[in-house]
């Protein structure tokens, strides 16, 4: 039986382990942990891949949303205009600053914010909409831009399954106000542990993340604001440096895999992930949609290949959401009925996509 991974971080790392051990014994031997030369370099070199002028690293992609909100001015008796179909740190960044998430239904197609939703949903407490570039996939950003600016709101993207995607040319995180980023292991552009950071073009927003991810202060041992504890250390900077050489590399694979899987699966019963002209799709998961969605997973398990629902309840049906479970969001409540994500990194052989789709064929076969 050919077991195969949702990712493999182990095979990734025997490829780097060299480097990557390198960097930790001059760090260690440095003994410089916080704010140190790594993460600097990190800082200056994903600025520059972005096209950015300000690249600010954080404790998680969490307190990237979170301080990204805070800096942006949002608070208590705001809202905010997301999505519910994504995973739970993006409204939880709007309720720690205070602020009401407002849950806008999602296209059907992209699974991403539907922006012709969004301006029926601005109120006069709107301050900020935050769609997510959900499984890789850049959202339309145009017209959610227009909206924002015709209403003098701020535009924050989650881009933490994203990171190296491009919307019309421009990498994505650089077209709003904020780009916020998660490195979590399994991220596209992963560290070893848990990391953020936030992008921006804006001197003062830059300044202001800057003073909260260090408590508040500018200066050691002066403090202008209440902040946080929020910074990258140099040990997950030296990963990311590594990774960072080569993330165009794992993107590129990702799409092939995609590529792959498309080949294989376009004659069956399945709704794939398709690309959209002025969009590049990285893959952090290649996610189908199919009504014999629970079956396909217990068959793939059973020949030992992985797979996940991301994500089986929208935020708007959570508990700690209650209040928000008269929302009406059609789309939203089909994907999470629906939706499948198959074993998808950088590493995965022809071979390993080519038995994916094997089984899931022979169990569509079975299941008619």
């Amino acid at each position: 039986m050919m077991n195969i991974p949702m990712v493999d971080l182990k095979g990734q790392y025997e490829t780097l382990r060299e480097e990557i051990e390198k960097g930790f014994r001059e760090t260690l031997e440095s003994t410089r942990f916080i704010l140190g030369p790594n993460g600097q370099a990190l800082e200056r070199e994903i600025a520059d891949y972005c096209g950015v002028k300000h690249a600010l690293g954080l404790s998680s992609g969490t307190d990237a949303l979170h301080l990204a909100l805070r800096a942006a001015g949002i608070g208590a008796g705001d809202e905010v205009i997301t999505t519910s179909f994504t995973f739970i740190a993006t409204a939880e960044a709007i309720a720690y600053v205070g602020a009401r998430p407002v849950f806008v239904d999602i296209d059907p197609r992209t699974m991403n914010l539907d922006p012709a939703l969004v301006e029926a949903a601005v109120t006069e407490r709107t301050r900020a909409v935050l769609p997510v570039h959900l499984f890789g996939r850049p959202a339309d950003l145009d017209p959610i831009l227009e909206v924002c600016n015709r209403f003098g709101l701020k535009l924050i993207e989650d881009c933490a399954q994203a990171f190296g995607a491009e919307y019309r040319g421009k990498k994505v995180g650089t077209i709003g106000d904020f780009g916020c980023f998660s490195f979590f292991p399994s991220k596209n552009l992963g560290c070893y542990g848990d990391g953020g950071m936030v992008v921006t073009n804006d001197d003062d927003l830059a300044e202001q993340v800057r003073i909260l991810r260090n408590h508040g202060s500018r200066e050691q041992y002066h403090h202008s604001v209440i902040g946080y504890n929020s910074r990258l250390d140099d040990l997950q900077a030296v990963v990311l440096r590594v990774k960072l050489r080569r993330i165009d590399q794992y993107n590129d694979a990702r799409r092939r895999n995609a590529e792959l899987y498309l080949r294989n699966l376009e004659a069956a019963d399945i709704l794939l992930p398709d690309e959209n002209a002025w969009a590049r799709h990285v893959y952090h998961q290649y996610t189908i949609r199919t009504t014999a969605r629970d079956s396909l997973k217990e068959a793939l398990s059973r020949e030992g290949i992985a797979s996940a629902v991301y994500y089986p309840i929208p935020l708007h049906r959570q508990e700690v959401f209650r209040e928000f479970r008269s929302f009406h969001l059609p789309e939203t409540e089909k994907a999470a009925e629906s939706v499948l994500s198959l074993p998808m990194y950088p590493e995965m052989t022809g071979e390993q996509v080519g038995r994916v789709c094997s089984v899931l064929l022979n169990a569509l076969g079975n299941a008619g």
